[in-house]
């Protein structure tokens, strides 16, 4: 039981990307982005994350941006597994995330850019579970249709269940661009990533109503904690044991007297005691006889009813035993932290001195994340166990072209290469490949809009499709990809020539998910879930220019 109570806690919660990107990895990682969501061709100071081979086109001098992004997200997961209370639940967690930073700085100097970056390239906030998650509560659920089956009458159950668990994934970047040609740059950089989970939370006051007054004078019904229950149920059942096998033993000298045929109910005339016959009719009882064939047995009978029923009352004491253990209150913290290097190369484009072409490869980053634990009731973060939990390969390629003018262009496309990393995934407790549960690499399609009103005002739109490729058996409460649509809005406005703020805001639109499983409580039994999300965030930059 206590497995199937707790086994979700070891899942990787939080490790996924906030908002927009791949399953690992955010890519809204600048004002200006959140404001037209295509910026792959930028050739703006947040080219340092999204195209740093443009660099090149900047100023001589420095250039810095500071970012900020603040971002709400609600995550629900529908189970209508019928043993839950209120069939089907809604489990709704809260993400927030009011501080997310993006720090660029960029040297320009004739033909070389040495840039500077900061920001949480995966993960980035929080989500809270008031009222936990469907993995966390089946198991509970399982506990009164299970005591029911087993000839103890039970209804209801209830338990207080939270969680709440952080990530962030920290970049920082690090590289040179050059310019080959008025047409042709090049970069090469390295990212160094501290990747930090926290889990923290528990199940606690598991409770419920069993009506089994032959444990205890309290179990008629009410609402009792179920450690408690299954604790006098052991110690009854160990006393039971106890004493079949004591009384099995002890009317072997009246058998071998000649007496074994003698009826239970007459036993005091050949030399048991009227309450030690009282006694042993209640054991016999216990072991599920009727009044009548109690009243039937005979001493030998009896003793041979007595010793089969000695190591099923053990038997049952030590499962009694093992969910009072399983019933306990639960608690977590632990923190899992690792890093890795991310190597980086880009290329850009200037085609018939309009047309910007934009190539980015980041290479995988390997991460190996360790278990800092400081309470572990679950036995599922063991301090020092290390887990993967890489962040793919990506390839990005931007475009963009000024129409007119005053109105700009922009397309961006992502592939982020999924199924070759490893994203220390769990199914049934168990590590799984992102191979065996990820059918196609996740992708992104950005289509940007730039007008200039005035020389020093700008106002900008965009539209983002990002296509999730996981399978049905990747979903999971804890853990789950959709696929979405973003639109974006804001705009740009120049205090300066050398100083501009950019506003954005963006909403993002998912498409539903679901899960069919089986899971086993007292039988097999068909699961469905349902998965939801939305997002939006609001974020302010500012660029600075200092330079001739």
């Amino acid at each position: 039981m206590k497995r199937k109570l707790l086994l979700a806690l070891s899942a990787a919660l939080l490790s996924s990307g906030l908002m927009a990107g791949g399953i690992m990895t955010n890519s809204n990682q600048s004002a200006a982005y959140a404001r037209m969501l295509a910026r792959n061709a930028s050739l703006g100071i947040d080219a340092v994350y999204y195209n740093p081979a443009g660099l090149t086109k900047l100023g001589n001098g420095f250039h810095f941006s500071l970012n900020n992004q603040s971002i709400f997200q609600t995550k629900d997961a529908t189970n209508d597994y019928t043993n839950l209370n209120g069939s089907p639940t809604t489990y709704t967690g809260i993400v927030k995330a009011p501080v997310f930073p993006g720090v660029y700085a960029v040297y320009k100097m004739n033909k070389f850019a040495f840039s500077f970056g900061f920001n949480p390239v995966g993960g980035g906030g929080g989500a809270t579970y008031d009222t936990g998650l469907p993995s966390f509560e089946m198991g509970i659920s399982d506990i009164a249709p299970s005591l029911t089956r087993n000839g103890i009458p039970t209804t209801n159950y209830s338990a207080d269940i939270n969680f709440e668990g952080t990530s962030v994934f920290f970049g920082y970047q690090a590289g040179v661009s050059y310019e080959i040609s008025p047409a042709v740059s090049v970069f090469a950089g390295l990212r160094y990533v501290t990747a930090k989970n926290t889990y923290k939370g528990g199940i606690k006051n598991i409770m419920i109503n069993p009506t089994y007054p032959a444990f205890g004078a309290d179990y008629n019904g009410q609402m009792v904690p179920a450690k408690d229950f299954f604790t006098a149920g052991a110690t009854k059942l160990n006393t039971l044991a106890g004493g079949a096998s004591q009384y099995a033993n002890g009317v072997q000298p009246i058998i071998d007297q000649g007496y074994g045929s003698v009826p239970l109910s007459s036993g005091t005339a050949v030399g048991l005691t009227a309450e030690q016959v009282t006694q042993i009719q209640q054991i016999l009882g216990a072991a599920g006889l009727t009044p009548a064939q109690i009243g039937a047995q005979t001493i030998a009978s009896t003793q041979g009813i007595l010793t089969n029923a000695a190591p099923v009352f053990t038997v049952k004491a030590n499962a009694m035993t093992t969910n009072a253990t399983a019933t306990n209150d639960v608690e977590v913290d632990a923190v899992q932290k690792g890093m890795g290097y991310t190597p980086m190369l880009g290329v850009n484009l200037t085609l018939a001195e309009k047309l910007t072409l934009a190539i980015k490869y980041e290479f995988q980053t390997n991460i190996e994340l360790t278990n800092e634990t400081k309470i572990d009731g679950s036995g599922l973060f063991t301090d020092g166990d290390i887990s993967r939990s890489d962040m793919p390969a990506l390839l990005s390629i931007g475009a963009s072209y000024p129409l007119t003018s005053k109105l700009t262009a922009s397309l961006g496309y992502n592939l982020y290469f999924d199924k070759s990393a490893d994203y220390g995934k769990k199914i049934g407790g168990e590590f799984v490949t992102n191979e065996s549960v990820i059918d196609k690499n996740y992708y992104e399609l950005a289509l940007g809009l730039e007008y200039n009103i005035t020389d020093k005002f700008l106002v900008s739109a965009g539209y983002l499709l990002a296509k999730t490729g996981v399978s049905e058996a990747y979903q999971s409460d804890l853990s789950y990809s959709l696929t979405s649509n973003t639109i974006g809005i804001g705009g740009q406005y120049k205090i300066t020539k050398d100083i501009a703020v950019n506003l954005g805001a963006l909403n993002t639109f998912y498409n539903d998910g679901q899960k069919h499983f089986d899971h086993l409580g007292t039988s097999l039994v068909p699961v469905t879930e349902d998965y939801a999300k939305t997002t939006w965030l609001l974020a302010v930059g500012l660029d600075v220019r200092i330079g001739k």
